[in-house]
């Protein structure tokens, strides 16, 4: 996708606006960021998804400075409850809205334990290039410092922004900007948990504005080949977490409980023990099983033919994904192949 298109796109968008202020959907689905205490003080313990959309939106009045915003509430879960059916769910609206004309971008409320999850998920089935911002908040509603209004009122910002238009799908918490491919939750409780280790943030919010330094350069949204359309579920794939002494029992109990791809979260560069772990792969990728290397370390590029052959294993690597994201993009890949050298040219473009 050229820079000159992205550009033109973003003219015809904004020109399409005209001089009022941008409509924004809220879609919310729970969280902490609509979750509450038992007092102004509570901010480990309290109740996710509690609170419900008008009432965010009716806690943030200036968000109808900045936008004509509408909300739904789409499902009301703690993100460690997200599903393959909450996510097939949460798409197909989120396209069905975005192919209206008198929607300009859409806000995801959502707990932060999935949120890098359901965004690369929706990174790669969502069919337009307008922008969608997912929010959440690292303390409940009721917390005395709660941070939740503030990312809301900057996500809204976001999403009706000329800037964000073509971006992919966006996580913004804490004045910072991340890729949905890239971001990953790096701290248990902090405010600033939301990190893309390595490569860093898109960019930021301030002043009520946002400011990009950099996009990502892999496929997503409008110009990926997933398509959910049609799905009303997605294959069965599990992850097996590498550590020391490991056996193959987990690898076994996936294959019988019938998934179609694994992914190995190998130690290092997705390193797999040997003898235990191997020949379970092996017997695994015999039966039709897609095996996938990633690593558990957070970083760096997982090397294909680097800490096993694999070409000879006919198995594919994860390159910078983290083992839960690819698991996504193998799911949405076995919905068009069992090939592996396709799935692998899947996971180098996106």
């Amino acid at each position: 996708m050229s820079v000159l298109f992205v550009l033109l796109f973003s003219f015809a968008v904004a020109e399409a606006r005209g001089p009022g202020l941008p409509n924004v959907m809220v879609l919310a689905t729970g969280g902490t960021i609509a979750g509450t205490g038992s007092s102004s003080t509570t901010v480990v313990g309290y109740t996710a998804a509690t609170v419900g959309i008008e009432t965010l939106l009716n806690a943030v009045p200036e968000l109808k400075t900045v936008a004509n915003v509408k909300g739904e509430q789409v499902f009301q879960i703690a993100s460690e409850n997200m599903n393959n059916d909450y996510w097939l769910k949460l798409a197909k609206r989120v396209n069905a809205l975005l192919a209206q004309d008198d929607v300009d971008g859409i806000v995801i409320t959502h707990g932060t334990d999935t949120i890098e999850e359901t965004s690369y998920f929706l990174d790669l089935v969502v069919k337009s290039k307008k922008p969608v911002v997912i929010v959440g908040a690292m303390r409940p509603s009721t917390a005395i410092s709660a941070d939740g209004p503030i990312n809301l009122y900057n996500a809204v910002i976001l999403a009706g922004s000329d800037e964000a238009i073509g971006k992919g799908v966006l996580v913004a918490l804490n004045d910072q900007i991340n890729a949905a491919r890239d971001v990953t939750k790096n701290n248990t409780s902090t405010a600033d948990t939301f990190r893309t280790p390595e490569l860093g943030f898109l960019g930021y919010m301030q002043g009520n504005k946002p400011y990009f330094y950099r996009q990502s350069t892999r496929r997503h949204t409008a110009d990926s080949e997933f398509d959910v359309s049609n799905l009303d579920a997605l294959p069965q794939v599990d992850i097996v977490y590498g550590y020391a002494n490991m056996n193959r029992v987990a690898i076994d109990a996936f294959v019988a409980a019938g998934a179609k791809g694994i992914v190995h979260a190998g130690v290092g560069d997705g390193s797999l023990a040997r003898p235990a772990v191997e020949p379970a792969l092996d017997e695994a990728r015999k039966k039709g099983v897609v095996i996938v290397r990633s690593s558990r370390v957070g970083n760096g590029i997982v090397a294909r033919n680097g800490e096993a052959k694999d070409d000879e294993h006919d198995f594919v690597v994860s390159d910078t994904l983290n083992p839960q994201k690819a698991r996504i993009l193998l799911m949405l890949a076995l919905t068009k192949t069992t090939d592996t050298k396709e799935i692998q040219r899947m996971f180098y473009t996106y």
